[in-house]
């Protein structure tokens, strides 16, 4: 296997870890969550923002668009499909994943995080629920789409158009 190959399938891997994050959020937490009273909702949120903010989770969801990056270079052919599945995948994970993430839902994130729950009445935990569960859930599932199609590309590049040499 050669570097550029390995490369490729690093990035894979990270997109993968990612794209299955989202994939557990849209079809399992987020419905689970959407159960809970507004303050256990709030809590638990509050709590995983903190608690996925670590090197492993870091380590994927920055790895794979560099790892995108370079793989885009180090195949760059205008005459490959190989290449141009690459390029799509570097350009979803980019516009769908980091942009939306950090114009949408990292926002969403550090406005509760501020928001103490414990001195708060009822009403405003309330309002701080109505004001970001949705919003958060939507853009979530904005980003599971654009991972998804990531992956796909980087699986299609990687089965399809193998290097002969």
């Amino acid at each position: 296997m050669k570097l550029h190959e390995i490369i490729l399938a690093a990035t894979a891997t990270c997109s993968a870890l990612i794209s299955g994050l989202f994939f557990a959020y849209t079809f399992s937490v987020n419905l689970g969550l959407h159960k809970l009273n507004d303050k256990s909702y709030l809590m638990a949120m509050q709590n995983i923002n903190r608690e996925i903010l670590n090197p492993v989770f870091y380590s994927c969801f920055l790895g794979a668009p560099l790892l995108l990056i370079v793989s885009s270079v180090l195949y760059f052919d205008l005459s490959s499909p190989k290449f141009y599945l690459i390029l799509t995948a570097c350009l979803s994970y980019i516009i769908g994943v980091l942009m939306i993430t950090g114009t949408k839902n990292v926002p969403l994130n550090n406005q509760l995080d501020s928001f103490d729950i414990s001195t708060a009445s009822s009403d405003a935990i309330h309002r701080i629920r109505l004001l970001i569960e949705d919003p958060w859930v939507f853009w979530n599932n904005i980003r599971t789409v654009f991972s998804f199609i990531t992956l796909v590309s980087l699986i299609m590049s990687l089965i399809f158009f193998r290097s002969k040499d």
